[in-house]
């Protein structure tokens, strides 16, 4: 007997009040079963006038806001109880709403759901075909059709077909990209340098003023770089000798045709093998490229899918990895065979600019090649699974397009700048790599990062939180090899193979950066426990 509290009603026949809204609870606090609320009697004849409503009755404005939100969830129903005790009575039920499944569908998942239904259609069609007569089949057997005096033809049926089910399961599952073996190249002694060689041969080159000298000292005794890399003496020449193309080409042969037969020599695989070549160097770019030396040298078959990556720094290494794993999806049961390498006789600067004059104290001769597997069966020979690979790109920022880049100074002299912002920026694409990467950053029991030069180790071990035994493999690679460009992170990949770190289940974490401004990283995990290899940059030869 307490005045309802009616906020709107509508006129329609035969009754004159249809619909309501009342103050009540809020409607998430209802069961999740279906809720009847019957309403107070309302005594109303077909031809009679609603009565007044009051003006000043209104929700408040939580009340409002909880009901627009619950008539997404909710629905209601009008129930004509018909009349009871003289009186017109009705229910309102109120029940769960379905869901909007047109709404919350992404029409790209159902593209691409079709896409792949129309690909694999044929097992579609086929299996259930397979299915009704194996399930025919089956049902006229007999206990004694399963012993020895079983019909040939039913045992090869039944044996044909479960085959032919095991081929369609391995055929639709996806497929692991296999790192069967790499190999770093190493050069000969003889182009073996100390930092004090270095500073004569510079000094005797006659490039260089006083200044210039005193920098790239002071560069090379803060770099981390010990007195045992490698660099070609044609940088050294002095003026007016100028690098050619066939400085940089002889240095590219020698290097990348050292790790390649390296590596060939360890994999025992055949040149004729091979289906996708990618080669990748930041700076010298040839015509016929660089890939095309490697298939001209190897005698590599006609079809073979090869590509060449320039322009694209130290990180593009990782690149050329991504690159091989898409084909390798692509053309399933292939071998890739990548190459990374830098020339250093192109990437030397002969004039006084100081901020060309750094990549002079840090680059230093290298290569690394690698033989990736699509094939199931390279699974027991090959020595990493590739588990996860992010690539960061910044180039959209100014500052991080013009952090590294190759420019010529006011003398037309040619080198790679190197910007004040390089640690900043650096630290930006880390930061948005790793947070791309994600919880599988915890999980690594090596580290492999981009022996740059010993600052930006610092800053990136600092940054990182890692302790000494993660910057081993680094530090040492820098050490002793120097900043070999993109085939870095093998070396230091080598070094840790060849101390016996590498245990199976290990997870490895190569992370390398570069021009443009890019953070690439790759996640590997190691498929048994690596032995000390036989060939390795890092083992040394008897004299």
């Amino acid at each position: 007997n307490q005045p309802f509290p009616w906020r709107h009603a509508q006129r329609t026949s035969p009754f004159s009040v249809t619909s309501f809204s009342f103050s009540s609870p809020p409607l998430r606090k209802l069961p999740p079963t279906s809720l009847y609320i019957t309403l107070f009697s309302v005594i109303l004849s077909p031809s009679s006038s609603p009565s007044p409503l009051p003006t000043n009755l209104s929700p408040p404005p939580d009340l409002t806001t909880t009901m627009s939100r619950e008539q997404e969830l909710l629905a209601a129903d009008i129930v004509d109880r018909g009349v009871v005790e003289g009186s017109q009575a009705f229910s309102v039920r109120v029940r769960r709403r379905l869901p909007d499944f047109l709404g919350s569908v992404n029409l790209k998942y159902v593209r691409l759901g079709y896409t792949y239904l129309l690909s694999h259609g044929v097992y579609f069609l086929a299996a259930p075909v397979l299915l009704a007569v194996f399930g025919v089949h089956v049902g006229r057997l007999t206990w004694q059709d399963f012993f020895p005096e079983c019909h040939a033809v039913d045992a090869l049926f039944i044996v044909g077909l479960l085959g032919l089910m095991l081929y369609i399961y391995f055929d639709l599952a996806p497929r692991s990209v296999y790192l069967v073996d790499f190999a770093c190249f190493r050069p000969p002694n003889e182009l073996k340098i100390s930092k004090a060689e270095f500073i004569r041969l510079a000094k005797q080159s006659g490039n260089f003023t006083d200044a210039s000298i005193e920098f790239q000292h002071r560069g090379l005794k803060n770099s981390g770089l010990g007195d045992s890399t490698y660099m070609p003496r044609s940088v050294f020449r002095p003026a007016p000798h100028k690098i050619t193309l066939r400085d940089g080409r002889e240095e590219a042969a020698m290097v990348m045709f050292g790790a390649v037969d390296d590596l060939l020599a360890a994999t025992q695989i055949r040149p004729k093998d091979i289906n996708i070549l990618v080669v990748n160097c930041g700076v010298l770019n040839t015509t016929p490229s660089l890939a095309s030396m490697v298939i001209n040298h190897y005698k590599l078959k006609h079809n073979i899918n090869s590509f060449n990556l320039g322009g694209m720094g130290c990180a593009a290494g990782i690149v050329a990895v991504d690159l091989a794993r898409d084909l390798l999806t692509a053309y399933p049961c292939s071998h890739a065979l990548v190459v990374s390498m830098e020339a250093v006789s192109y990437t030397w600067y002969s004039g006084n600019r100081t901020d060309m004059l750094l990549p002079n104290c840090f680059f230093r001769m290298g290569a690394a090649a690698m033989l990736l597997s699509s094939c199931r069966i390279d699974r027991w020979r090959s020595k990493y699974e590739l588990k996860q690979l992010v690539r960061t790109h910044k180039g959209m920022d100014e500052r991080s397009f013009k952090s590294i880049r190759v420019r010529e100074d006011a003398e037309g002299k040619k080198g790679i700048s190197v910007s004040k912002d390089v640690i900043e920026v650096g630290g930006h694409a880390l930061k948005a790599n790793i947070t791309t990467l994600g919880p599988l950053k915890l999980a690594f029991e090596h580290v492999c990062i981009l022996a740059t030069s010993k600052k930006v180790l610092d800053e990136l071990q600092s940054h990182l939180e890692l302790t000494e035994e993660y910057m081993e493999a680094s530090r040492k690679t820098l050490e002793r090899f120097g900043n070999t460009s993109s085939s870095s992170v093998w070396y230091e990949l080598a070094y840790l193979e060849a101390n016996s770190r590498v245990k199976r289940g290990d997870r490895i974490w190569q992370i390398a950066f570069g021009s443009g401004f890019k953070c690439n990283s790759v996640v590997w995990k190691a498929l048994r426990n690596v032995r000390k290899p036989r060939v390795s940059p890092w083992v040394e030869e008897p004299n």
